[in-house]
């Protein structure tokens, strides 16, 4: 589900609110999370999960293509951690349902088949030396 998804929902189960109101309700929501996570505030969602923000030190990488050392600097990323009742809800069973009514697990999503790469023989030319 996107964005605009989410706020199309929220206006059908709320038919009396106007959308653009709504629009500005979840823009505000997803705002101050950023905000809070920018200023290194932890976010909990009870029943929904934790919002953090994980320090990661600078390090020494590798290039993959030249195996040659490179400086990672250091970075902080956002980290997202379940909460009790939103993982109870995705690992349900059958007999007790998953919220979807169908008393089914949701389907995997495919994943596109990998091509096989082309050897440099049949590869069209780049022009480059």
């Amino acid at each position: 589900m996107i964005k605009s998804e989410l706020i199309a929902k929220i206006a059908g189960a709320n038919p009396h609110l106007y959308h653009r109101d709504i629009e500005r309700i979840v823009n505000v929501i997803f705002d101050e999370i950023v905000d809070a996570l920018a200023r290194g505030d932890r976010v909990e969602l009870r029943g929904f999960g934790a919002f953090t923000v994980k320090h990661r030190p600078p390090r020494v990488g590798r290039n993959p293509r030249t195996g040659s050392a490179v400086s990672v600097d250091e970075k902080f990323v956002p980290f997202f951690k379940t909460g009790k009742e939103l993982r109870e809800r995705l690992n349900a069973d059958e007999t007790s349902g998953n919220g979807n009514g169908s008393g089914k697990k949701p389907a995997a999503k495919r994943r596109s088949p990998q091509r096989s790469p082309r050897s440099a023989a049949t590869r069209p030319s780049s022009g480059r030396a």
